[in-house]
């Protein structure tokens, strides 16, 4: 059964994550693509999916997988190391004592996330410059991005998520999220199956009552009120209305749009991955 279940389970996600790579054009013919694995189930994921989509050969790229031992104190790659020679995966192991610096650098109970990613940026973007990488992939999944939108609504005052695939700011790199459509439940569920040697953050990994895990449990709130709220917020961030936003410069960005883009007001707009629920008059205060 779990080999049916494995087996299931790899081709939903990879048909997700090969729809996002079409209808975001995140990658092309001859791409050297780096994968960022961090030891995660996510990355470890990401690096699953994508080197089976490279052997499907449309679009033709190469994969470089980089992990970055960040000496984090109980830090063990060496099964991480022989998963990976095992899979005959092109990969490179990165060294940099960030974990020390990150402790030195945050303050008593401040989260560490924000420059711990700071560092491991500048750390990859070096590597993939040497390696002649075009494109990073990163393992960030649907909740990732929808817990992203939350923050930004609640906390910041931004109409933000994470995008599928930018540039950066240099324009050296494209960088891309091949998973942003996949649900974290089927990746967790994924690697168990495939028995990845997940390695744990013990920066941030056991990290509890952030606004991050706030805005988690706010999603599984929001279910008890409608149980695809998550296929449908994500929808919503591909199916936008900019007339009926407060932003100025959207507002006068749309007017100014060229012919050949349609206006976006008919039910037929809406995202073929998701038809929404029909929402009852009394449902609403």
């Amino acid at each position: 059964m779990s080999d049916l279940e494995r087996s299931t389970l790899e081709r939903r996600l990879l048909d997700r994550v090969r729809a996002t790579v079409n209808e975001h054009a995140l990658l092309r013919d001859g791409d050297r693509v780096m994968a960022c694995l961090s030891g995660g189930k996510d990355s470890w994921g990401l690096v699953h999916l994508l080197e089976r989509l490279r052997r499907q050969g449309s679009p033709r790229f190469e994969l470089i997988v980089v992990h970055l031992d960040q000496r984090q104190p109980g830090y063990d790659g060496a099964p991480l190391v022989a998963y990976l020679r095992q899979s005959g995966l092109r990969f490179e192991i990165l060294s940099e004592d960030t974990y020390a610096e990150v402790r030195a650098k945050t303050p008593p109970g401040a989260a560490p996330c924000a420059k711990c990613s700071s560092l491991r940026r500048g750390i990859l973007y070096t590597a993939a410059e040497r390696l002649g990488a075009t494109v990073l992939a990163l393992g960030h999944h649907r909740e990732d991005t929808l817990e992203t939108f939350l923050l930004n609504v609640i906390f910041t005052g931004r109409l933000q998520a994470m995008p599928a695939g930018y540039v950066t700011d240099d324009g050296r790199f494209r960088v891309i999220r091949p998973l942003v459509t996949c649900a974290e439940e089927e990746l967790a569920r994924f690697a168990a199956l495939e028995g990845f040697p997940i390695i744990p953050c013990t920066l941030c990994g056991a990290r509890a009552d952030s606004k991050r895990d706030a805005v988690g449990r706010l999603l599984e709130q929001l279910e008890a009120l409608n149980p695809r709220v998550r296929e449908s917020m994500l929808a919503a961030l591909g199916n936008v209305r900019p007339t009926h936003l407060l932003d100025g410069d959207v507002a006068r960005a749309w007017e100014a749009r060229p012919a050949s883009v349609p206006a976006k007001s008919s039910p037929s707009d809406r995202p073929r991955r998701f038809t929404a629920l029909p929402v009852l008059q009394s449902d609403w205060p």
